[in-house]
């Protein structure tokens, strides 16, 4: 077993055990990791961007980062194959969401977003992130490619590549 997995209850000090604790118990955290508050002493940050101002219809992404959570609780903190616990692997916890001050703001959400993942780059963190919908990888990549190339795999079902919507050339269609 992990000792990051380990958390102690802020009221009683009772350690919590993620692994052997039902599942429906604890705060939701990504496949019931530990939360922490800080970056100190993490190789992997698991975040939530919970935002959709970038779509044109079917708002509700925003709730991605919270349903992830709660359904990644049923989860095996192994490959069920491999038998690989990426939790025994790294020192991982989720950090929670991105705040954003001014959730009607695109450009204040742009650069929360960018602030937050500067952060977490600059405290030698990877961040594995959820959201939200495309609009968000753009501030995201801003705040950890300002010292250099950064690549990325892109699998969708079509290209996300129109043009300006509504003013902006970041939104759901293009968020590169």
């Amino acid at each position: 077993m992990s000792k990051n997995k380990k958390s102690k209850s802020p009221v009683t000090g009772q350690k919590y055990q993620a692994s052997s604790e039902p599942r429906y118990t604890g705060i939701p955290t990504f496949m019931r990791s530990p939360l922490a508050s800080t970056l100190d002493d993490l190789e992997i940050a698991l975040v939530g961007v919970p935002y959709d101002g970038g779509v044109t219809n079917r708002a509700g992404a925003r709730h991605g980062p919270r349903e992830i959570r709660n359904q990644s609780s049923l989860m095996r903190g192994f490959h069920h194959v491999t038998r690989v616990n990426p939790f025994d692997q790294a020192k991982i916890a989720d950090v929670g969401d991105v705040i954003l001050s001014e959730q009607y703001s695109h450009e204040a959400v742009v650069k929360d977003i960018c602030n937050f993942f500067s952060e977490i780059k600059k405290a030698g963190v990877i961040p594995l992130s959820v959201g939200g919908d495309h609009s968000i990888t753009y501030p995201i990549f801003k705040g950890i490619a300002k010292d250099g190339p950064i690549g990325m795999i892109h699998i969708d079902a079509h290209t996300d590549t129109w043009g300006e919507i509504w003013g902006s050339k970041f939104h759901h269609g293009s968020p590169f």
